[in-house]
């Protein structure tokens, strides 16, 4: 076996485009994806699973329909299952998401903003 780390930068290099999360890594039934996002997500939830966001670059925003959290580099955050979230990057931020293998960006709603959830880079 070849063992190798994974370098986040060197995998964010790999990508411009915003909103589409990519798999760099499966532990057991879990994707690790990183991202690159600036603006205002839609307004989703995750029924069957918590979502983990952690911040690489710059700051965001999540909107919950009880709070909001705001997180800075190097900041992570828990979204319950269930619990409808709205992610807000003013400027572009580069995050990682820990969640189930399969989970879909935007939960149960598949429109114009959803995308494919086993892209691997």
């Amino acid at each position: 076996m070849d063992y190798q780390p994974i370098n986040l930068a060197e995998k964010l290099a790999k990508f411009s485009e915003q909103w589409s999360p990519k798999i760099v890594a499966q532990m057991n039934d879990y994707h690790f994806k990183i991202a690159k996002i600036e603006g205002e997500f839609i307004w989703h939830d995750h029924p069957e699973t918590d979502e983990v966001f952690i911040v690489l670059k710059g700051q965001l925003e999540i909107e919950l329909r009880d709070g909001n959290v705001l997180l800075n580099e190097g900041e992570l955050f828990v979204v319950p299952k269930g619990a409808e979230h709205k992610p807000i990057a003013k400027q572009e931020c580069h995050i990682l998401l820990i969640e189930p293998a399969g989970t879909l960006n935007t939960g149960d709603v598949v429109n114009e903003r959803t995308a494919a959830s086993d892209i691997w880079i």
